[in-house]
């Protein structure tokens, strides 16, 4: 009885997300009024409206206190907060290489039995301070001192002691100012008050006719005068059914930030705004705050500031004539309000960020340009892992394929319709009751087998492996963390015990490293029995998703590792889980030379080192496929570059219009997935009729024909941390009119793509960039060049806009292959597009493309330049290098050159070149060269 009740409630619970829904209930997710900590910071811009929830809290620096400790490379000074002297603050101030400012601040004096969490395992090794040079030093007769963020006398750092506030310069000109609005605020950590017994009067000081029995025994009128702060929400909060014990109180923590000069911010990862991130208050705007807060938010509606999967704390402001950022590193949830407003030097972006725990540590990234912004932020949080080649082809995944047999029939059909994948996935149905590192024994008897068979043709199959874990005393994984105490446990100290998809589930608290050690074996090929060097991972519910929970998420008071609580490191939980499933994989194999590769749902700041990320449970609607373009521009931008959505949209059944579509604009974001719910319709891409499966066809293999773009783009990330997927105005830095360009994009610095995203979309407008400088750009189906400038083109089904900028040089492989692998061998097509000078340049890289040899220098970084009517090819690493490549150059195409009268080259045997040229175009093509990719050559056009 016990048993049916259980699977009448999981029934129940499973149903709210397997069955058809409209949209996400958004009653289910807290916004700023439903966090008591974000209602007692966030201020109100409604004239005559007060917070009842907020304490005013102004901040001086003691001017005693400040000393710079040259053996430390840090300026240390207290805070003392104006109306409660016993509130004090030691505040820390740093450079780091590259010009960036670190700012810390928390209790002088915490109290010893309650800690704040310091997020960890984000911030690399190997940064590293550098000596602070004092520009003023402090005295007694300034209220301020200031110091140098960089090598030139004009960008420095300027603090100011009463009220506090940090001004960064940069050009000598005011480019983020601190606390300016005065919303720094620090809740201090504090015991739970007692409630302090009555106090008796004597009988002769009990006047006539007053209530003896009083509250208090006295008069309160002294009281009553003294202004009341609401207190509700301070040491228990409510949402919805559930409550949260808070044991540590109060704790949250706020400060404004001011980008000057700045009508444009970007970042904050993931949200379903524009790529500009929209105002939410200020000037008649009620908005509410952006939020950041990894949760499972299933079909999730467009324009909205609510929480998703994965949040990254970046926000990168841009204007005219700098780029400039500021990283709020913490775990913990946090709000952030954005408001246009003015300045004595011009209109400007404040910015009020608020975090429920935590201490204050910010990083300022001093840029100026967008290029350096990249860089110094991988140089605090890492770059892009090197994802193995296979990964940057298609991947086909369903919600479910059931068996051995549909497996096979699904891989067979890409070959049917001559269709190129490398990738099938397997969802939570292929394992044995939800238990991961497990297989379904009807459906799924030789996993092993199964997986050779693709094998075969070089294909790869991604398992789904969830963090919940089925709490049975049978299960192998759930008796030995159980008996280790690997779980997280609940507010009274037991095994922390939530809903998800196998029922009664608990959670490992992967913040321990000890259990992320031990997950990683897991993946062994002796214990995940059935699996093959073939296999990777696909971790989803990593939020973590707890179906039961609040906001369908873990309770806050749960505890992990440190004694920290779940509030603490909430954002951290699926980036620790991720890390260790990338571990796995990498030390199943004795040699551990594979390049892992693990799907991640959840992520935060440094997710890029890891793996993959997808932007969730999406939905198939013409909306949804708009806004993937502007979601995965701002993950680029705040590092997680290897992201894509959903192609076809996860719930629902697109049209074949909208399908063809997704396929189009799939084909040119960093990660290519379709996928589809349980409930959906199937979704290979043939399904269709014509003319649908051959535009399809077309698409994906136009993916594969651009694979050495893509990965030469990621090598280069590795390098600079620039965006893989980046926005217009990155490349074009004072071209005003990009700013909020969000519907095209770049890949690399090389072609400019604009998907169709409306439905029956006959002809669109077209803003190619650069008309400042003259650019020129060339339709890749027509080859034409076209100025730069606003155009209209027509759309038809089989359109994908996509231009390569004129001075540009880029590497493809045209032949048709079933997978990446098989294309390994093949020759490459260079295409030169031309500038308005007649030059060009470009880079190839080229590896074993699985392995972590390219880091002991086993790879070819080339580099292409034409000038002059020259095409050279040399290295461009400025690194030894012992790779040797077979492969070669089959064609050189070069767009918007003159016909020359013979074409030359200084390799022997290849002495004189045969061409051919197309005078409409002014295209010239030179076949057969057979240069060899890792030998230097020098072209030169007669």
């Amino acid at each position: 009885m016990k048993k049916l009740v259980i699977l009448i409630i999981l029934s129940i619970v499973c149903s709210l997300f397997i069955g058809s829904i409209e949209s996400v209930d958004t009653s289910k997710f807290k916004t700023c009024k439903d966090s008591h900590f974000c209602k007692r910071n966030r201020v109100s811009h409604e004239v005559g409206v007060m917070n009842e929830m907020k304490s005013k809290q102004n901040f001086n620096v003691l001017e005693d206190s400040v000393k710079l400790v040259k053996e430390e490379n840090t300026i240390y000074f207290d805070l003392q907060e104006q109306n409660e002297k016993s509130n004090v603050l030691t505040m820390k101030l740093q450079i780091y290489e590259g010009g960036i400012v670190r700012m810390r601040a928390q209790e002088k004096e915490p109290l010893l039995n309650k800690q704040r969490y310091h997020v960890q395992d984000v911030l690399l090794d190997t940064i590293k301070t550098v000596p602070i040079q004092w520009k003023q030093e402090p005295s007694k007769q300034s209220n301020t001192f200031s110091f140098k963020h960089g090598e030139k006398e004009c960008c420095y750092v300027l603090v100011q002691l009463v009220p506090f506030k940090l001004d960064v310069y940069i050009m000598n000109e005011l480019a983020i100012t601190t606390n300016n609005d005065n919303l720094f605020h620090f809740e201090p950590i504090s015991d739970k008050p007692q409630p302090l017994p009555p106090k008796e009067k004597k009988p002769e000081e009990i006047k006539e006719g007053e209530d003896e029995n009083k509250e208090g025994g006295q008069d309160n009128n002294e009281e009553e005068q003294q202004p009341q702060i609401n207190t509700e929400g301070y040491w228990e909060e409510r949402f919805g059914s559930h409550q949260d014990s808070k044991p540590n109180g109060p704790m949250s923590i706020g400060m404004d930030f001011t980008f000057v000069g700045s009508s444009h911010v970007y970042g904050i990862p993931e949200h379903t705004t524009r790529l500009a991130l929209k105002s939410t208050t200020g000037n008649g705007i009620n908005e509410q705050p952006y939020r950041l807060y990894n949760l499972d938010v299933f079909e999730y509606e467009i324009d909205k500031t609510m929480a998703l999967y994965g949040h990254v704390p970046l926000m990168i402001s841009h204007d005219t004539k700098k780029t400039v950022g500021v990283f709020w590193l913490n775990a913990a949830e946090t709000f952030v309000d954005i408001e246009d407003v003015n300045t004595p030097v011009s209109p400007s972006k404040k910015t009020h960020w608020i975090s429920e725990s935590g201490i204050i540590d910010v990083f300022y990234l001093t840029g100026p340009s967008p290029s350096t912004i990249f860089k110094q932020y991988a140089y605090l949080t890492g770059t892009t892992a090197l994802p193995q080649m296979f990964s940057l082809g298609y991947h086909q995944c369903k919600w479910n394929y059931k068996s051995e047999d549909e497996v096979k029939q699904v891989d067979s059909g890409f070959d049917e319709h001559h269709i190129p994948y490398d990738v099938i996935w397997l969802d939570i149905e292929h394992t044995d009751g939800k238990r991961y590192f497990t297989w379904d024994n009807n459906n799924f008897p030789t996993p092993a087998d199964m997986q050779n068979i693709i094998g075969t043709k070089h294909r790869k199959m991604v398992t789904i492996v969830d963090p919940h874990i089925k709490r049975d005393n049978n299960y192998y994984i759930h008796s030995e963390a159980t008996s280790k105490g690997y779980y997280v446990k609940n507010k009274d100290g037991n095994d922390y015990d939530g809903w998800c998809w196998p029922g009664s589930s608990s959670y490992l608290d992967f913040t321990n490293p000890e259990i992320r050690k031990w997950w990683a074996t897991q993946f062994g090929y002796d214990k995940y029995k059935g699996s093959t060097p073939n296999l990777y991972i696909w971790n989803d519910m990593n939020e973590p998703s707890v179906f039961n929970g609040p906001e369908v998420s873990m309770h806050k008071d749960a505890k992990h590792y440190g004694g920290f609580e779940h509030r603490d490191v909430h954002n951290l939980y699926g980036y620790y889980y991720h890390m260790a499933s990338a571990d796995g994989l990498v030390q199943r194999n004795a040699d551990q030379n594979d390049r892992p590769f693990v799907l991640s749902r959840a992520f935060y700041a440094g997710s890029q080192r890891i793996g993959a990320i997808w932007t969730g449970d999406n939905s198939a609607q013409w909306s949804h496929l708009e806004i993937s373009n502007p979601m995965l521009l701002s993950m680029n931008l705040a590092g997680i570059t290897f992201s894509g959505a959903d192609v076809g949209g996860f719930f629902g059944n697109p049209d074949a219009e909208l399908f063809t579509r997704w396929y189009q604009a799939g084909a040119f974001q960093p990660f290519f997935r379709g996928h589809a719910h349980l409930d959906s319709r199937r979704r290979e891409p043939w399904l269709f009729d014509e003319p649908y499966t051959t535009i399809v066809r077309e698409a994906i293999v136009k993916r594969y024909s651009y694979l050495p773009l893509w990965y030469t783009t990621f090598y280069q990330n590795t390098l600079n941390g620039a965006p893989v997927m980046r926005p217009l105005w990155v490349q074009y830095p004072k071209e005003a009119n990009l700013f909020d360009v969000d519907d095209e994009y770049l890949i690399g610095d090389s072609l400019l793509v604009k998907p169709v995203t409306q439905q029956s979309c006959k002809t669109m407008k077209v803003l190619l960039p650069g008309k400042s400088v003259n650019e020129i750009w060339y339709d890749v189906d027509t080859e034409k060049p076209i100025n730069a400038g606003l155009i209209e083109i027509d759309t038809p089904l089989e359109k994908i806009p996509v231009y390569q900028r004129g001075g540009s040089i880029i590497a493809k492989k045209e032949r048709v292959r079933r997978s990446t692998y098989q294309m390994k061998d093949d020759p490459y097509t260079i295409r030169v597009a031309l500038d308005s000078s007649k030059s060009a340049q470009g880079q190839l890289y080229v590896d074993d493309e699985h392995s972590f040899d390219y880091k002991k220098g086993k790879f070819l970084y080339r580099q292409f330049t034409f000038k002059d009517n020259v095409l050279s090819y040399s290295d461009a690493s400025n690194k030894s290098s012992t790779y040797k490549s077979n492969v070669t150059i089959e064609k050189i195409v070069i767009l918007g050159v003159e016909k020359p009268h013979s074409i030359t080259c200084n390799i022997a045997g290849k002495e004189k070149l045969s061409f051919e040229y197309d005078s409409t175009l002014s295209k010239l093509t030179i076949r057969k060269p057979d240069l060899l990719v890792d030998t230097d050559f020098i072209i030169k056009l007669n």
